[in-house]
């Protein structure tokens, strides 16, 4: 049996020191992907943007700095909150985005209440995966 953890949140996207804009994003995760939440982000318009990160690396980015290349992830400070910064960058360019600490926390305790951390495995169907690996290929 499948199950999914859904959250509404705003972000912050940051332009300079002194500048940012609003972002709504949605996380998601599933136990039939269990290492990953997915990420969509809305432009305000009808756009969307689809990021894929590993939740481990989301929870370890909570407390200290975690991720190389793509997506790097730090805990920080802004207008007196807690908040988790969030680097992106992809051919297209690059952004800033803080998460509110509280919010990506609650998110990733409820995803460890349905698949605690070391036992993702125990979660994935290898025939499954291996019909997913051969549609998308």
């Amino acid at each position: 049996m499948d199950t999914t953890v859904i959250c509404e949140l705003h972000l912050r996207l940051i332009l300079s020191s002194e500048s940012s804009l609003p972002v709504r994003a949605s996380l998601r995760y599933d136990t039939a992907d269990p290492y990953a939440v997915r990420t969509v982000f809305y432009d305000g318009a009808k756009e969307t943007v689809e990021w894929v990160f590993a939740r481990e690396l989301l929870t370890a980015g909570l407390h200290l700095p975690a991720g190389i290349g793509d997506v790097q992830v730090w805990p920080c400070r802004s207008r007196g909150l807690d908040v988790v910064c969030i680097a992106l960058t992809s051919e297209e360019g690059e952004a800033l985005l803080h998460a509110p600490a509280r919010v990506l926390e609650a998110f990733l305790k409820r995803t460890d209440a349905i698949v605690p951390p070391g036992t993702e495995h125990r979660h994935l169907s290898f025939d499954q995966e291996l019909s997913r690996f051969l549609t998308e290929s």
